[in-house]
């Protein structure tokens, strides 16, 4: 019983011990190298493995046998891989049963070509995603992985493989456009799941870091999302046209030198067609460059062709359909260095903006309203609205600030075509660059918009009422206002007030208009347009002509006068009848050569002293186009008279002609003489004496004045005199 005992214990000891030594030592052998072999080969017939001994190693919590052997190489097809180790596992079971059965297979590579992994990869596993990969691997980059695949029962590859490992120095090419080089990254990947840790890369030249990016399949597309950074980034042109195309949307950047922090998302398919972008930025710009498309110099007038940023922040969010930009900092719009705030929003068809721009030492004007910046002051822009896919603009809020000075706009329209088409208010509350302060309101109500207000320096709006038939982007298509304010300044000397009435403008021309308004000395003003589909009528009295008539450059010291003017205009041609009474005239260039060349020395020199009073001016002219045609001129004074006709084509050419008569008195009074004033006169020929004909012609600024100073008089110009003596 004892020898028994003993050689059961010796049986087990032995066992026991063989099993702890192939346990923990396991055994080499070659015996099971045709097997393995043999079973790669019924995986993929192009797999061929040469091996060296197999060490293997008893589990016996999972009763199977671990092989593993070193230095191995694998055979795809006339490739062939060098592996570090390969590792796998036997069922003691399917020994037994003479079915010898791999569960699992681990692979340690040395470094090896991308492309050869790929490859080989793909002879286990053929799936979509691995094509992907060998397509986008056009150039060369190194791997070292760990693979571990597992096998089913049947010795069918799972789907559960997971394939580990590191990449440096890999180079490829993502389209035609994009060039990736010095790829380095950790990799895991498992079925439909691939994560991507410490990415490095250099694209286009520019270096790129990632922690993490993650790709999942979702059918028949791959997601990716991520996160990645760069520092001291530089873009030009051609950078930025790439990134034009990738994100379908269009904006005038130049060049750009700035570092960000990103997430992002898209799905890629497998025709490399990216979709679905997702991007979320914090952005820090170093400098950018903006080419300056717009055409604001009348009111930036130092405005440069490119806007420059500088150290501005930004956050940026992107995806079909909507982005978001909202940052600050610095901007260079014109010479000095100003602060702009922005947020642009754009939600399918709709773009938002909320924008504020600082301007601390640059110029900016406001013609139209007669506001010019205080250099020492600061002025705040703020603009807030959205524009529509058709490109009309609604401004919710325009507001302008500059210490006491505050301008509003609520809710202006302005279409394609750059027109205002409405708005629902106007607050302006300001000191202009006259210094003088403009206080009043413009309001919507029903068809109507109301404009009251106390004060509003009118002397650089003169013109434009004057010229009523010339557009301005500045108004409404149709609009119709009623205003009231008590004080309106024409110039430095005359102030209008209570000046009432409405104006009609159609497409953006006056209309109708009946204007009225009253000075201190109870001389008065009176506008009146009235037009229908054919033509229009426009009147214009006003007591005190000063203030029009001075406009007129080159007529100086002009005192005096009360202005009536007559208009008709029909389709393009404009028929016009001005009329000056009493007044006084001190310097006329014009008129000073004429008396000069003609000997006329004495009422030259009264001209410059004194001035030459005239009782009466009337000038009958047409306009078509840019000429006007004037039919008559004709002055009267107790110095001189003059008549004159011609035409002025604008800004190119005046030609004149006409007869001056001194001593206007002495010609009436020899002339009403009966039978001797008939005589030298004349009945027929109507020439008389003490006539002075001239001619001018030329460009506006290089006029040419001829005289001839021996001229008797026309029947014309009798006639016209007669005429005005009979009303004295």
């Amino acid at each position: 019983m004892k020898i028994i005992l003993r050689l059961v214990f010796f049986v087990l000891l032995t066992i026991f011990s063989f099993i702890i030594y192939i346990s923990f030592i396991g055994i080499e052998t070659t015996r099971f190298n045709n097997q393995i072999q043999s079973k790669i080969q019924n995986i993929n017939k192009n797999l061929n493995i040469e091996l060296k001994e197999v060490k293997i190693i008893f589990n016996p919590l999972k009763f199977n046998l671990s092989a593993k052997t070193i230095g191995p190489k694998i055979f795809y097809q006339r490739n062939f891989l060098e592996i570090e180790n390969i590792k796998t596992s036997v069922s003691i079971r399917s020994l037994f049963k003479d079915e010898f059965s791999i569960e699992m297979l681990d692979i340690s590579t040395k470094s090896i070509e991308i492309k050869d992994l790929i490859s080989f990869t793909r002879s286990f596993y053929r799936k979509p995603e691995l094509i992907l990969l060998e397509k986008l691997i056009k150039i060369k980059g190194y791997v070292i992985a760990d693979i571990s695949l597992k096998f089913d029962n049947e010795g069918n590859l799972k789907d559960n493989f997971i394939i580990k490992g590191f990449v440096r120095d890999t180079k490829f090419n993502l389209s035609k456009d994009y060039d990736i080089e010095k790829l380095d990254f950790i990799f895991n990947l498992e079925k439909n799941h691939f994560t991507f840790r410490d990415l490095k890369l250099k694209i286009n030249g520019f270096n790129l870091k990632s922690e993490k990016i993650i790709t999942s399949k979702y059918q028949n597309k791959f997601l990716f999302e991520g996160d990645f950074e760069n520092k001291a980034l530089v873009l030009d042109e051609k950078d930025i046209d790439n990134l034009k195309s990738i994100f379908n949307f269009n904006f005038d950047l130049k060049k750009i030198d700035f570092s960000s922090k990103n997430k992002f998302s898209f799905y890629l398919n497998k025709n490399l067609q990216t979709d679905k972008i997702k991007l979320s930025s914090k952005i820090n710009i170093e400098e950018a460059s903006f080419l300056n498309n717009t055409n604001l110099k009348k009111i930036f007038p130092e405005i440069k062709d490119e806007i420059i940023l500088k150290n501005n922040e930004i956050n940026f969010d992107y995806q079909e359909n909507f982005f978001l930009i909202k940052g600050s900092g610095n901007i260079s719009i014109q010479k000095s260095k100003d602060f702009i705030s922005y947020k642009l929003e754009k939600k399918k068809d709709l773009l938002f903006f909320d924008n504020s721009l600082k301007i601390k030492d640059g110029p900016f004007l406001l013609d139209f309203l007669n506001f010019k910046k205080d250099l020492g002051k600061e002025t705040i822009i703020e603009i807030v609205g959205n524009k529509k896919k058709d490109n009309q603009l609604l401004l919710n809020s325009i507001t302008i600030k500059e210490d006491n000075n505050n301008i509003r706009i609520k809710n202006l329209v302005i279409d394609k075509n750059k027109i205002v088409n409405d708005f629902d208010s106007i607050n302006l509350d300001y000191l202009d660059k006259d210094n003088q302060k403009n206080l009043i309101k413009i309001f919507k109500r029903d068809n109507y918009h109301i404009l009251n207000g106390e004060y509003f320096n009118a002397d650089n709006l003169i013109e434009n009422i004057l010229d009523n038939d010339k557009k301005s982007n500045f108004l409404i298509k149709n609009l119709r206002i009623k205003l009231n304010i008590n004080q309106v300044r024409l110039d430095k000397e005359f102030k209008l007030n209570d000046l009432t009435g409405e104006l009609i403008f159609k497409d953006q021309k006056l209309f109708n208009a009946n204007l009225k308004g009253n000075f201190s000395d109870n001389k008065k003003m009176n506008f009146v347009a009235k037009s229908n589909e054919n033509n229009k009528i426009t009147t214009f009295t006003i007591d005190h002509a000063k203030p029009i008539v001075k406009r007129y450059k080159f007529i100086k010291g002009f005192e005096g006068g009360l202005l009536d003017l007559y208009n008709l205009k029909n389709d393009n041609i404009s028929k016009s009848t001005l009329k000056i009474y009493d007044f006084k005239l001190k310097e006329l260039p014009t008129l000073t050569k004429i008396l000069t060349l003609a000997s006329l020395q004495g009422i030259a020199d009264i001209l410059k002293g004194e001035g030459i009073r005239f009782n009466e001016f009337e000038m009958n002219f047409e306009n078509k186009d840019n000429i006007m045609t004037i039919n008559e001129i004709y002055a009267i004074g107790p110095a001189i008279s003059i008549l004159m006709d011609g035409y002025v084509e604008k800004n190119k050419l005046i030609s004149l002609r006409g007869t001056l008569v001194p001593a206007t008195t002495i010609n009436k009074a020899i002339g009403s003489i009966p039978v001797l004033g008939k005589i030298l006169v004349g009945s027929k020929t109507g020439e008389g004496v003490f006539g002075v004909s001239f001619k001018i012609k030329g460009p506006p600024k290089n006029l040419d004045t001829s005289v001839n100073p021996i001229k008797t008089l026309t029947p014309r110009f009798i006639t016209r005199t007669l005429e005005k003596i009979k009303n004295f």
